[in-house]
């Protein structure tokens, strides 16, 4: 291969990891929206949760033991969720529970699923949330009529 040629490829690589890096990095916290026909509905026992999801939503969070992010997700998450009637912090550590990663197609920590009423997945970020976004978002959730779980 010639000096200039080598040169080039160098380049090439560079600027496709440069792009791949920077859309990557772009992505990263964005909210996801689903729509609420098809959504997946997601249960406590579903994730070994030992308490009970949100009347009106839930924000489950999956990390694992050495995530740099979660910790301040964690204390983002759960002060929303102490200050917003109705709605539950729920932590589920991926370390020891490697399928409900498969399950879920977690495939970076943090992941955070915003569930509503009923479980149903509403929208979904991965990496560390955005806190303009993910209010936004869970304030939606809680607006949408039809959403609140139905009394036994």
């Amino acid at each position: 291969m010639s000096p200039l040629a080598a040169v080039l490829a160098v380049v090439g690589l560079v600027a496709v990891t440069t792009v791949v890096g920077l859309v990557w990095k772009a992505r990263t916290g964005r909210v996801t929206t689903r729509g609420r026909d098809d959504a997946e509905v997601v249960t406590p026992a579903d994730v070994g949760a030992d308490g009970s999801f949100g009347e009106k939503a839930t924000l489950l969070q999956f990390s694992t033991e050495f995530c740099a992010y979660c910790p301040a997700t964690r204390r983002l998450l759960g002060g929303l969720a102490d200050r917003t009637e109705g709605v539950e912090h729920v932590d589920v550590d991926l370390t020891h529970s490697p399928e409900l990663a498969q399950r879920f197609n977690v495939l970076q920590t943090p992941t955070t699923l915003l569930l509503d009423g009923r479980g149903a997945v509403r929208a979904r970020i991965g990496g560390a949330p955005r806190p303009a976004e993910l209010e936004a978002s869970l304030a939606e959730i809680l607006n949408t009529p039809g959403d609140d779980r139905v009394a036994a």
